[in-house]
């Protein structure tokens, strides 16, 4: 491949990877405001262009460490090259618009990660994975709604015993209040969390290509800044099929359940991102809800929709692997 040809191949990708960070934005836009929208707080259009502000706002307050996860954690160095950036891009993609067309909160962020397993294991086999990468990504595939279920449902007991004596009325009015402050700091986890993992996929092709030293520390600007307007303006124009499964099939909820719902997951996407793990945004706010859900009383929640929801997790890493070793010997017949 001539120099000129090889650069229209990264720009190609780059594109395509932009395309994934919208479509995170867009699958992910139930996320942030599910809560918000079924509880009443917010009109579905003032929702989404909220949660695409704080989104956005996520480049100021975040050090990339999960990019760094991504770009340089999970694959050994020298093995990516376009073909696997291409397999895992595609395999991401096709995941995420099944579970989109289905109305599946699956994650976009696992669909990635599978698309880069499933692609360097096409090319190199399982020995070219860094191991300790790909097994901290894996636990907290379990830990992030786990951390989400119990930090959601421990705000739901504690808020219930400080306003036990306070009339339902003042309490709907005081937490479609403080319901904005919960989808807002959710949406800076949102952001600064999953606007990382294109940032390191970006980074890892530039890396691969050779437009960007294996030595810098970070990526160039365009690429961070690019990625954050991406997944603000795929949040804009939302998933409302993944909305509707979010914030009214799993359990029903008030402004205060919404509150301590967003405040779990967003402590938990806080500490997974200041620890460089790309979480799962949809595993931690669907963990919380079912966490605020169960503090009510067990039947409150839908197990049987939060099991589709479960099946859906573990089948996305193989099955955006399996896509993305397809496309990865698709693209050698191509470039």
């Amino acid at each position: 491949m001539d120099t000129q040809a090889a650069l229209w191949v990264v720009i190609l990708l780059v594109v395509l990877a932009l395309a994934f960070d919208f479509m995170n934005g867009f699958h992910d836009a139930a996320n942030s405001i599910a809560t918000v929208v079924s509880t009443g707080v917010l009109k579905p259009t003032q929702a989404v262009l909220f949660a695409a502000f704080f989104n956005f706002v996520a480049i100021f307050i975040f050090h990339l460490s999960v990019a760094a996860t991504v770009g340089k954690g999970i694959v050994q160095p020298g093995v990516v090259d376009v073909h696997v950036v291409f397999g895992a891009l595609v395999g991401a993609i096709t995941w995420n618009v099944i579970t989109w067309y289905y109305g599946i909160p699956s994650s976009s962020s696992h669909a990635l990660i599978g698309g880069i397993v499933g692609a360097v294991i096409a090319k190199s086999g399982a020995g070219a994975l860094l191991s300790a990468g790909v097994i901290k990504t894996v636990t907290f595939i379990f830990v992030s709604p786990i951390l989400g279920f119990l930090l959601g449902s421990l705000m739901m007991v504690l808020v219930a015993n400080i306003f036990k004596r306070s009339r339902p009325s003042k309490v709907d009015k005081w937490f479609r209040r403080l319901q904005l402050v919960s989808a807002g700091a959710y949406s800076l986890g949102h952001g600064g969390n999953d606007a990382q993992k294109t940032i390191g996929i970006i980074w890892m092709l530039l890396v691969a290509t050779g437009y960007v030293a294996s030595t810098e520390t970070s990526p160039p600007t365009w690429t961070i800044v690019s990625c954050y307007m991406a997944i603000g303006f795929g949040t804009m124009f939302g998933g409302w099929r993944i909305v509707k499964t979010m914030g009214q099939k799993i359990t029903k909820l008030k402004p205060v359940g919404g509150f301590c719902a967003e405040t779990g997951g967003a402590l938990t996407l806080f500490l997974a991102t200041a620890l460089g793990i790309p979480v799962s945004t949809t595993h931690t706010i669907t963990g919380a809800i079912v966490g605020v859900g169960s503090t009510q009383r067990a039947s409150a929640v839908r197990w049987g929709v939060a099991g589709n929801i479960v099946w859906a997790w573990i089948l996305t890493i193989p099955a955006s692997g399996f896509v993305a070793a397809i496309a990865y010997w698709f693209s050698l017949q191509i470039f």
